[in-house]
């Protein structure tokens, strides 16, 4: 445990409770709240004495029906005799759930730069190698490149899109290529689709478990957290090979018995919303994202900022020789708003920041944004 990353979000949390008054551009969160009929459904959970009991270590029946029907619909993902729908207490314990499943220690998987943070910890939780391959200047995949990471040690390859940090939306045409290398190479493709509906300019999402012939070896990742601003609930779902259905039983038993029932209600309730609830905030988050961009133009000359059309994150590349973490705990103290450096993410080559803007609206969006883009022409011009 010793060499697994702390992640930076309690830390860079605490240094905003010693500095109050500090608008979060941290945190990868919305600022609505579940919909009406989520907490409608807490009441037919409230009417069941059993549900007060242990359920089904998959999930409860009604939300696996709920859960296929919104697949095939959304995801053009069909549920059949070759995959298993698992519902999970989120989609980062999907992500713990299938690394125990499909790895050995000292087995490898590869992630993308910049990663997930809590794909690589819980790589390294599993006494597993992480393989680091870059993405291009626009945070796109090389699937050549990642071609040429695999070894015989490889047991996966993870894609995020739309993506976490860098918020890029992968292409179908190359989803299709690294689905296929993991194909010809009998490996799986690990799809974390967190954040499907938070997508702008006309891009779409593709889930690669909807290409032909693809069951067996993709494992699917989702979530309610963001979509339905369900973080604290704790709930999501993967769907995978039918073939591991009884390693990832033993380790969502072992870890969690079942996941909990009274989020599985609200998820019912949340999914019979459907995705037109997200996608109602989703067009306001895109306005606050235009206003983000724009003031962002400003520091041209001091960031390099990449073509982000999905999530509500953005990430830049500051020139500057300052630390990240250094220059986050600057911004905090001497200019009331917080950011993530993107060391947390892999990014060691340069100075990187992650900006979330999914919390923010109103007053506090121009002003959050205001409070960044003053504070990093102030400290990098002061630092030359």
């Amino acid at each position: 445990m010793s060499a697994v990353q702390s992640p930076l979000i309690p830390i860079v949390g605490e240094l905003i409770r010693s500095n109050p008054g500090t608008i979060s551009l941290g945190q990868g969160v919305v600022h609505y709240s579940p919909p009406p009929e989520a907490i409608a459904f807490l009441s037919q959970f409230l009417t069941e004495a059993n549900n007060h009991k242990y359920q089904a270590v998959v999930g409860i029946p009604p939300l696996i029906s709920a859960i296929t029907a919104k697949l095939q619909s959304d995801n053009r993902i069909e549920i059949n005799d070759n995959n298993s729908i698992v519902v999970t207490a989120g989609s980062n314990m999907g992500f713990m759930n299938a690394i125990l499943a499909i790895t050995n220690p000292g087995d490898e998987i590869i992630l993308q730069s910049p990663y997930y943070f809590n794909h690589e910890m819980a790589i390294m939780m599993a006494s597993c190698r992480p393989v680091i391959v870059p993405t291009d200047e626009n945070y796109q995949l090389q699937p050549y490149a990642i071609a040429k990471a695999i070894t015989d040690k490889t047991k996966a390859i993870v894609t995020i899109s739309p993506n976490n940090p860098t918020g890029a939306v992968y292409p179908e045409t190359a989803l299709r290529a690294v689905n296929q290398i993991c194909c010809d190479r009998q490996i799986y493709h690990i799809s974390d689709e967190a954040y499907e509906y938070f997508t702008y300019n006309g891009v779409n999402h593709v889930s690669p478990g909807s290409f032909p012939n693809s069951s067996d070896y993709t494992i699917s990742l989702y979530s309610l957290s963001k979509a339905y601003g369900f973080a604290s609930w704790r709930i999501g779902y993967m769907v995978i090979p039918k073939n591991l259905l009884g390693a990832v039983e033993k380790v969502q038993d072992t870890i969690l018995i079942c996941p909990p029932v009274i989020s599985q209600y609200a998820a019912l309730g949340a999914l019979e919303a459907g995705k037109e609830y997200c996608q109602g905030y989703v067009s306001a988050i895109a306005s606050v994202r235009e206003l983000v961009l724009e003031s962002l133009k400003r520091l041209e000359s001091l960031c390099t900022i990449a073509p982000a059309d999905g999530a509500f994150y953005f990430f830049l590349k500051v020139k500057t020789k300052l630390d990240a973490f250094e220059l986050v705990k600057r911004l905090v103290k001497e200019h009331k708003v917080a950011v993530l450096p993107g060391t947390t993410f892999g990014m060691e080559d340069g100075c990187y920041l992650r900006v979330a803007y999914g919390s923010l609206q109103g007053e506090a969006a121009v002003e959050g944004i205001e409070r960044l883009v003053k504070g990093l022409e102030t400290i990098i011009f002061d630092n030359g």
